[in-house]
């Protein structure tokens, strides 16, 4: 992923309003992201609203920006779910189930689609054994890290496709 600006941030917003781009709240270490590389997308995780998160990726060379909500349900620590994306396993809440507002008119309707995602967003490091999750969290695969990589970008371009259909 190319290092973003927080123009280029709040500029990407698919599936919000341009005022509601220009209020949401950045990653607080943006300037500090060295690991650009690394990144499938930048997500963060709203501090002041739990429920709110946001992920930034690019399609095409463009970055593209979408709001999320998670589901408020929480989970008991024994039980483990795994990651639409990146098909890592977490322990209690590690993962939840986000839902966008689609974008354009299906959106503005009410429309929204879901996945469940870790709820730290950091799929791409999980993938890169760049953080590790709880023990058990990723399972031994026959595929190589790159396969790995380009499966979990599939993942997300299914998702984002089915945010603009």
């Amino acid at each position: 992923m190319n290092p973003l600006t927080e123009h280029d941030i709040r500029t990407s917003f698919v599936n919000c309003s341009k005022g509601e781009a220009k209020r949401l709240p950045l990653p607080k270490d943006l300037a500090d992201i060295g690991h650009w590389g690394d990144l499938d997308f930048l997500g963060w995780c709203d501090l002041s609203a739990p429920a709110r998160s946001y992920l930034v990726a690019e399609r095409e060379g463009v970055p593209v920006g979408v709001t999320l909500r998670s589901s408020s349900t929480t989970r008991g620590f024994l039980r483990r779910s795994m990651c639409s994306l990146c098909l890592t396993t977490h322990p209690g809440s590690g993962v939840a189930l986000m839902s966008a507002r689609k974008a354009g008119p299906a959106g503005r309707d009410g429309n929204s689609v879901g996945l469940y995602i870790c709820t730290d967003l950091d799929c791409p490091l999980y993938v890169r054994s760049k953080k590790q999750p709880a023990p058990g969290g990723r399972m031994e695969e026959t595929l190589t890290v790159e396969q790995q990589i380009d499966r979990t970008r599939a993942n997300l371009d299914a998702f984002l496709d089915r945010l603009f259909s």
